[in-house]
């Protein structure tokens, strides 16, 4: 692909070089080779960059001029390097040749199979399932029936679908996850003791481009629907309980849990190991630090605060609060031991 195909598709500007440079593929500037592109966000890393054997270099705006940049290099300035270089990743990488259905894969009666769709060995379909044109299925992963997954899907080995879950458009599920699973929920007999399950017959909603970590699990709705997000980005070893609501953009990091019922609003960042009790709204653009914990029905919101204020602790509150408690408590400890000293 030429750098000028990708300048038309990402923006930038092109301030040496040809718009016919071709580019094949991105590295890194230790290891970049003829037809590579690079990138670069300061000036100690732009040096390296243009060090490199790479074709094309992709910088920040101004930085051309004040880096040694040598003559045969091509360079774009973009405002935001870093991500100018990801998306020119994803376009430059060559897609999977579609491979056609396995003979070992078993599929159930009524189910549709677009067009350019790749099922590997051992894969399990049910019954009037749909899957979308140019979607890929690896080996061992089961699909229940009534479930429908998007275009350009890629679905990792030994995934397992619940009957009735929908997946959008460019879908990425990692190996062993579990998605549409029954929720945690129970009615206790007060006599006996004994629990009895609340019907979980709800449904599953992934939206577009949203991307799902190894092993992680996102149980049905209960009477209703648990919805992912458009473009949420899911990291290894979550849970997210029935009947919650994850937000577009949303990044959610290793080992956190979402019990139940729960609200995340859009753009939010949960950090890793971070407990949400149940029925808990976390506002739109939150972030929380690593091992918070939130309270059961607690609401958690950025109103009144800066942008990119990071709530932190259990229960999670501000860290700059935080840290003024902290602070406190360490002058009463010193406090108290001077005190037992005299």
């Amino acid at each position: 692909m030429t750098l000028g195909d990708l300048i038309k598709a990402l923006g930038g500007k092109l301030v040496q070089g040809s718009p016919e440079t071709m580019l094949i593929g991105v590295d890194d500037s230790s290891s970049a080779s003829a037809m590579d592109l690079v990138f670069a966000e300061d000036e100690e890393t732009a040096t390296k960059a243009l060090a490199s054997g790479a074709t094309a270099v992709v910088l920040a705006p101004g930085m051309a001029a004040t880096a040694a940049a040598p003559a045969a290099a091509a360079i774009v300035e973009a405002d935001q390097p870093r991500l100018w270089f990801s998306r020119a990743a994803r376009i430059l990488q060559l897609p999977d040749e579609p491979e056609g259905v396995h003979p070992t894969a078993i599929i159930g009666p009524l189910t549709e199979v677009g067009e350019g769709v790749t099922i590997g060995p051992h894969v399990v379909i049910g019954q009037v399932a749909r899957i979308g044109n140019g979607t890929r299925i690896e080996a061992g992963v089961v699909i229940g029936s009534y479930v429908s997954i998007g275009d350009d899907c890629h679905i990792y080995p030994r995934v397992t679908i619940y009957q009735g879950s929908s997946l959008g458009n460019r879908v990425v599920v990692h190996a062993g996850a579990v998605l549409g699973a029954d929720g945690f929920g129970y009615v206790r007999d007060p006599k006996t003791g004994a629990y009895t399950q609340f019907p979980q017959q709800g449904t599953l909603l992934i939206e577009d481009d949203v991307e799902i970590g190894a092993n992680s699990t996102i149980d049905r709705g209960a009477l209703k629907q648990t919805r992912i997000g458009r473009g949420t980005k899911i990291d290894n070893l979550v849970h997210v309980g029935h009947n919650c609501d994850i937000g577009e953009d949303v990044i959610l990091v290793a080992l956190t849990g979402i019990s139940g019922s729960s609200t995340v609003g859009n753009g939010a960042v949960i950090a890793g190991q971070v407990g949400i009790g149940d029925h808990v709204t976390v506002g739109p653009g939150v972030i929380l630090g690593g091992q918070s914990g939130v309270f059961n029905g607690s609401t958690l919101t950025n109103e009144g605060l800066k942008p990119g204020t990071v709530h932190f602790g259990t229960p999670a509150r501000p860290l700059h609060q935080v840290l003024r408690e902290q602070a406190t408590l360490a002058r009463l400890a010193r406090r108290g031991a001077k005190e037992q000293a005299e």
